[in-house]
């Protein structure tokens, strides 16, 4: 999308284009960064970053998304490699007994786990085994394309916190909760967070303890998690990549 409404700006060249993070299909993001080389024809000046912007989100206007800043950075900058940090949220709604009482503001906006509430002590418990930097092969997606990658990652943050709804009509949902995962690295490895998330969760369902969490970490194997333990797209927000 950035791509097609880049070259809509007619460009004299090709444009270099560059995402800090990408996220699987049906995972959100409420905030990202990227980067572009665009040089414009002989007699022309350079763009602005508020005429970049207006003109990049007036041609993504029919798609889910939109520029809210932009400036010129240094040659040196790279979106992906020059971030310090990202930070993801993946949001849970306790209380369904079945999907359709998911409100409809929040379908495809967060992921409630059959089963009513969890032990949210015992997820906690058990968050504390990630925390720090550990070899997450256990937490990598089977279906990786970067196997020969190393696995170690550093996890600076993963809190288990209550939050609102999107909207903040509780009194029409009052036996609803909501709650966040809050997780934050300078670098994740494809579908960690999901399956991070999942694991948890499933200790909240009583089906794994907190101390399974560490023994799936030190296994380093990702056949050895459940398949039960993956959390679906629909919950995971990149909430902000920091530099």
């Amino acid at each position: 999308w950035f791509q097609k409404a880049a070259e809509k700006l007619r460009p004299s060249a090709p444009i270099k284009f560059h995402i800090s993070s990408r996220t699987d299909s049906g995972v959100h993001a409420l905030a990202n960064a990227a980067h572009l080389d665009i040089q414009r024809p002989p007699g022309k000046a350079a763009f602005t970053g508020q005429q970049l912007l207006q003109g990049l989100n007036h041609h993504l206007k029919p798609e889910p998304i939109r520029i809210l800043s932009a400036q010129r950075v240094p040659s040196t900058f790279h979106a992906r490699f020059c971030a310090l940090s990202r930070t993801y949220i993946y949001r849970l709604l306790l209380g369904c007994a079945h999907h359709s009482q998911i409100p409809v503001f929040e379908r495809d906006l967060c992921w409630a786990p059959a089963g009513g509430s969890l032990d949210i002590p015992a997820m906690r418990e058990a968050a504390k085994f990630l925390l720090g930097t550990h070899d997450f092969s256990t937490f990598r997606s089977l279906h990786s394309n970067n196997r020969g990658q190393s696995a170690v990652r550093t996890l600076l943050q993963l809190q288990i916190q209550p939050a609102p709804g999107f909207l903040s009509h509780h009194y029409l949902h009052r036996d609803l909760e909501y709650w966040e995962v809050k997780v934050k690295s300078k670098a994740f490895l494809y579908r960690q967070v999901r399956r991070m998330v999942g694991a948890l969760v499933a200790v909240g369902q009583g089906k794994l303890s907190p101390r399974h969490i560490q023994e799936l970490l030190q296994l380093r194997d990702a056949r050895a998690l459940p398949a039960y333990a993956m959390a679906p797209p629909s919950g995971l927000f990149l909430a902000s990549v920091e530099f």
